[in-house]
């Protein structure tokens, strides 16, 4: 059976290779051999997800030539690889990426801390922030006025309250996408959206395309379905979408699903562009691979003035390739477990029929609270209100992580929850274990990869601002020099929960 699950070609990893930074040179400034600078290079591209674990590698003529190399020093270069347990081989299928076996690989992240934790310990593992009031009170008082009626029925909605759909098709409608309340189904949170698909169209087997990195929970929600994870590397930086890597694994791997978080990315902030929508979906359609679209981000423009691109869902309107799902959880509040699935009317009554083995319906109080909002205008306060507080707590994050940690590389997103920080060639799980020592829980980046690749980030949430951030990035200092001494060696963090 082969084990690759995508192909690199020769050129596109000879540019990535030759794009790196210079490394280090060996003991005494002696350049190290060809063979090994070179095993060094594939061996960190690996680690940081821009080359995909279980990717095929060119064969070692074709490397050779693309590369001006010989042979023989590709050859060198894929038994050193073979030797540390980065490259795995078998005749008649070729040579594909791998990690050293025996290595733990953290498949989730952190557990938000329990409140009365809080007074000690500084928490950026959770992408989520407090409620913005006096919107919460409001629509809780809203909803109760509305009950009444609703308590003299069983109670059970599998497919969401009728005026909630209604409402959720209304505001697509308004965006330009018409939409009929039966094309919505409302679910408990977006988890409990994507759970839903993944149960439907994903069965035990079958290959589901991520982008690289991803978002940690749906990740491992992935993983439990028995689905096999096909990583598509992330453009460097903001860039979004590498559409020719997305070409060729939707070609040559097939897919039966692709999830993708194309507004605001979790976690690298990354907003795709229109043409990149416009050319996933008609890559999507044309593979035959339904394309799930997480906008659970997509009301978090920071940056004044900004643009957005139109929905992704705009370029396929019946919502047969896109199954957008969207979540009152990022936008609004956490707590408030709403979420959405549109897609095409087919589709929602498969995925409400199979919802009758899992949670039976969403909560009708918490769907009521968010028909108040969206109904009042409140909803359009309330978000505002949520911008302002992650506006003031990027800026302050930002700020003060220049400032304590200046080696440390990122890209400051124009909207979004997070900041995915390059950590200047440190392991980012033994930060992740030092920063418990000294008071800072942090996710480190393999959580957001397949098979242990980002080795070398960690992911920063906008969860804090002024004193607290300062605090945050000194005790994140004070665990880069845990690290750098040693001291801060030892097992990855428990396996659990990141938001």
């Amino acid at each position: 059976m082969v084990q690759w699950t995508s192909t690199v070609g020769a050129a596109q990893l000879a540019r990535q290779l030759r794009s790196q930074q210079a490394r280090p040179t060996g003991p005494g400034g002696r350049k190290p051999p060809a063979y090994r600078a070179l095993a060094d290079g594939v061996r960190l591209l690996v680690l940081e997800g821009r080359v995909p674990v279980a990717a095929r590698l060119p064969a070692e003529r074709e490397l050779a030539l693309a590369l001006s190399v010989s042979r023989t020093t590709v050859a060198a270069a894929y038994e050193a690889l073979r030797a540390e347990g980065f490259l795995e081989s078998r005749r008649g299928a070729g040579s594909w990426t791998a990690v050293p076996a025996g290595n733990p690989l953290p498949a989730r992240g952190l557990e938000p801390l329990p409140p009365e934790s809080l007074g000690s310990m500084i928490d950026l593992g959770c992408a989520a922030l407090p409620a913005p009031e006096p919107w919460l009170t409001r629509a809780v008082q809203g909803a109760l006025e509305e009950l009444p009626p609703y308590a003299h029925t069983h109670g059970d909605y599998p497919a969401g309250l009728p005026a909630l759909r209604r409402m959720i098709a209304d505001r697509y409608t308004a965006l330009g996408v018409p939409t009929m309340p039966e094309q919505i189904m409302v679910t408990t949170g977006a988890m409990g959206a994507i759970d839903a698909i993944c149960h439907l169209f994903a069965g035990r087997g079958e290959r589901i395309a991520v982008e690289s990195p991803s978002y940690a929970n749906i990740l491992q929600l992935m993983r439990e379905t028995g689905a096999r994870l096909v990583p598509v590397a992330m453009e460097e930086g903001l860039g979004g979408w590498d559409m020719n890597r997305w070409r060729q694994v939707l070609r040559d791997a097939a897919p039966r699903l692709a999830y993708v978080v194309a507004d605001f990315h979790n976690p690298t902030g990354a907003l795709a562009d229109e043409q990149q929508r416009r050319d996933l979906v008609d890559a999507a359609r044309s593979a035959g691979t339904v394309l799930v679209v997480d906008e659970t981000m997509n009301e978090l423009r920071l940056d004044p003035g900004l643009s957005m691109p139109r929905r992704v869902c705009v370029f396929d309107p019946a919502g047969s390739t896109v199954l957008t799902v969207g979540s009152a959880s990022k936008a609004f509040w956490a707590g408030m477990r709403i979420g959405w699935v549109r897609a095409a009317p087919d589709v929602i009554r498969s995925l409400v029929a199979a919802r009758a083995y899992a949670d039976m319906g969403t909560p009708v109080l918490e769907q009521l609270a968010i028909n108040w909002l969206m109904g009042t205008g409140g909803w359009e306060e309330a978000v505002e209100v949520r911008r302002g507080q992650a506006r003031e707590n990027r800026d302050a994050l930002v700020a003060a992580v220049r400032r304590e940690l200046p080696d440390w590389e990122f890209a400051v997103p124009s909207g979004g929850l997070t900041l995915w920080v390059r950590t200047g060639g440190l392991s980012g799980s033994r930060l992740a274990v030092a920063g418990e020592r000294v008071g800072v829980r942090v996710p480190s980046g393999p959580r957001f990869g397949v098979d242990g690749a980002f080795e070398g980030y960690v992911r920063l949430p906008f969860t804090v601002s002024g004193p607290v951030a300062d605090e945050a990035a000194v005790r994140l200092a004070a665990a880069v020099e845990l690290v750098r001494s040693g001291a801060g060696a030892g097992a990855d963090a428990p396996r659990s929960f990141v938001a």
